[in-house]
């Protein structure tokens, strides 16, 4: 039954996220909340299919375990990007997080280097390694979000805005899937 809560509510935040960010061209972002809301949808049954089934966590286990990572890695990704662009939305300042994305770049392999490691560690049963992982991107981030040698168009802040909100959102999409596979 947690399993169940668990998916109905990461499924109904990530159409509610994406019903609040009105944007351009978003049918690549449509297909790939319908496909993230399909797998998750998918652990959730499977989870509930195998509930009292003798031998099921031996057969299913693999399965789930891959289905829940990939969706760890790849769903953040444009989920991370919603939250960024409904923070921006109504933003009177002339900062914005997206163009403090030009500061911070490869955020989106970064990203999904993050959120695989989060996701291995947690289901190894190692949760100290979301402290090594978040330690390792601060101080491999710090330069860049202290440096003064940034565009005239982006400020310190906005560029820190954009770390924290980033990596609170993806490290929160990883640890919610970890938690799919743990909560059986």
């Amino acid at each position: 039954m947690t399993a169940l809560i668990l998916s109905f509510t990461a499924a109904g935040l990530i159409l509610a996220v994406l019903a609040w960010v009105p944007k351009a061209g978003s049918t690549l972002e449509i297909v790939l909340s319908g496909v993230m809301l399909a797998c998750l949808i998918t652990v959730g049954v499977l989870l509930l299919a195998g509930d009292g089934v003798e031998g099921w966590r031996e057969r299913w286990w693999n399965v789930l375990l891959l289905l829940a990572g990939g969706l760890a890695v790849t769903g953040g990704g444009p989920l991370t990007t919603s939250v960024l662009a409904l923070v921006d939305r109504g933003n009177t300042r002339a900062q914005s997080t997206q163009k403090a994305g030009e500061v911070l770049r490869g955020g989106a392999l970064i990203g999904s280097l993050e959120r695989l490691a989060i996701y291995a560690a947690l289901v190894a049963g190692w949760p100290e390694g979301l402290a090594v992982v978040l330690a390792i991107k601060g101080l491999a981030r710090y330069p860049e979000l202290r440096s003064p040698d940034q565009p005239a168009s982006v400020t310190p802040q906005a560029v820190a805005e954009r770390f924290i909100i980033g990596t609170f959102t993806s490290v929160l999409w990883a640890v919610t899937c970890a938690g799919f596979l743990l909560s059986r």
